[in-house]
């Protein structure tokens, strides 16, 4: 018992589907036994009940070797399992992309012998004629619903509901997420065999925040989806005999209209 080992292949494995019927599938290599119910055994009890928010459905072994297996378990839903009704929900951290013009805090500040380096006050690539800033990775919750709708669930009325509320945030608390948190990307859906709906809704949430300080401008508000842009002007640091650009003013922009999260399905 001891020699038997079960280890997930790196290529090949996590086979992953998603939106309309979605699937996926572990692969793994068993070594060490050239017993059939040990080696089905193993593979049971390593591959997950769930992966991706998908039940296992089914799992088997295909012997490649002397006491080598190559085994397979298999995720997603039984006719049975999607009926209406049904919401499977998924999500990813994976983040967005923001350009900013201004860090978080300046960690230290070089300069040549007998100089002193300016203080920008956080500007990030501060040239005489303006500020280029820096692309970063930012949170952004990444996450989607599907579920399965009856026929008159999904007439006309709602499907311009849909669209009406695509590339809105929500206009008050929705799902647990405070005002402003919340992006609606869209909807998709398509008819299957029974007459029912598959409906996928996808989302993105980004954390409202305060308390932000910008330069010396300090008590600085803004929630998840409004835009953040500094105003910049010229200025002189004493100290470095420099002249610099300056964090003058803050601006919160709202670029994505606002609306009624409970028109949806969800």
């Amino acid at each position: 018992m001891a020699g038997e080992t079960i280890q997930e292949l790196f290529e090949g494995s996590r086979d992953v589907t998603r939106g309309q019927n979605p699937k996926a599938t572990l692969r793994y290599v068993i070594r060490g036994t050239d017993q059939y119910d040990t080696a089905i055994g193993l593979l049971a009890t390593t591959a997950p009940a769930r992966f991706d928010m998908l039940p296992r459905l089914s799992y088997r072994i295909i012997p490649v070797g002397p006491q080598i297996w190559f085994g397979e378990a298999y995720y997603g839903f039984f006719a049975s399992q999607a009926s209406s009704g049904v919401s499977v929900f998924k999500f990813d951290t994976g983040g967005g992309q923001q350009h900013i013009t201004q860090s978080i805090s300046t960690i230290q500040r070089y300069a040549r012998a007998g100089q002193t380096a300016p203080n920008f006050q956080g500007a990030i690539g501060v040239s005489a004629n303006s500020v280029d800033g820096v692309d970063i990775v930012v949170p952004v919750y990444n996450f989607s619903i599907v579920k399965y709708e009856g026929t008159a669930s999904i007439n006309d009325t709602y499907k311009n509901t849909l669209y009406n509320l695509t590339g809105r945030v929500n206009n008050g608390s929705w799902n647990g997420y405070a005002a402003g948190e919340v992006l609606f990307r869209g909807a998709a859906g398509s008819m299957r065999k029974g007459g029912d709906w598959e409906m996928e809704y996808v989302f993105s949430a980004s954390p409202n925040r305060t308390g932000i300080t910008i330069g010396d401008i300090t008590g600085i508000a803004k929630k998840g989806w409004e835009y953040l842009w500094v105003q910049y002007l010229d200025d002189v640091d004493g100290t470095a005999k420099s002249l610099i650009k300056r964090p003058h003013s803050v601006h919160i922009e709202q670029v994505y209209p606002s609306g009624d999260f409970s028109d949806l399905h969800v």
